[in-house]
């Protein structure tokens, strides 16, 4: 299966697991491309005051996975703005991790996952399943590994 990773990473903790998820998904035997959507504009992203610059293009893989961080209890406005303007997904499988600081998931982590779910639901996907990375935990590579073996099982 060809799979494509698509994730905003504002700090480089997404990008973190992404190389991860990547890693492992190789060496389940897909074929795998990590791509990263950019902007131009002042980071933390505000709604209205950046533009993207970098939009990759989900049309050649067979699955996606999106990555993006939580930002003020949300999802980041980068990646709701990028899910907006994606083409259909229909015939594609998607799942998608979140990446927060603070130690529960409905801080902002649930919230984001529905978001990412509801978009490449209206847009045609098979939506398998999601994943909330959380940093301050203490066990941050724990939860990476858990987080990746979850996500590679669903595909």
């Amino acid at each position: 299966m060809h799979l494509g990773i698509i994730i905003y990473s504002q700090s480089g903790n997404t990008r973190e697991v992404a190389a991860k998820l990547k890693e492992k998904l190789i060496s389940s035997g897909h074929r795998v491309d990590l791509e990263e959507i950019t902007i131009n504009g002042k980071t933390p992203a505000q709604t209205g005051q950046f533009e993207l610059t970098a939009k990759p293009d989900p049309g050649d893989y067979d699955a996606v996975v999106f990555g993006s961080p939580v930002q003020a209890f949300n999802l980041n406005p980068v990646m709701r703005r990028y899910l907006e303007q994606l083409p259909g997904l229909k015939g594609k499988k998607a799942a998608c991790f979140i990446t927060k600081h603070l130690p529960v998931k409905w801080s902002g982590g649930t919230q984001a996952v529905n978001k990412i779910q509801k978009a490449c639901e209206s847009k045609g996907a098979d939506f398998k399943g999601a994943e909330i990375i959380i940093w301050s935990a203490g066990q941050k590579q724990d939860n990476i590994d858990q987080a990746v073996k979850k996500l590679v099982a669903l595909f």
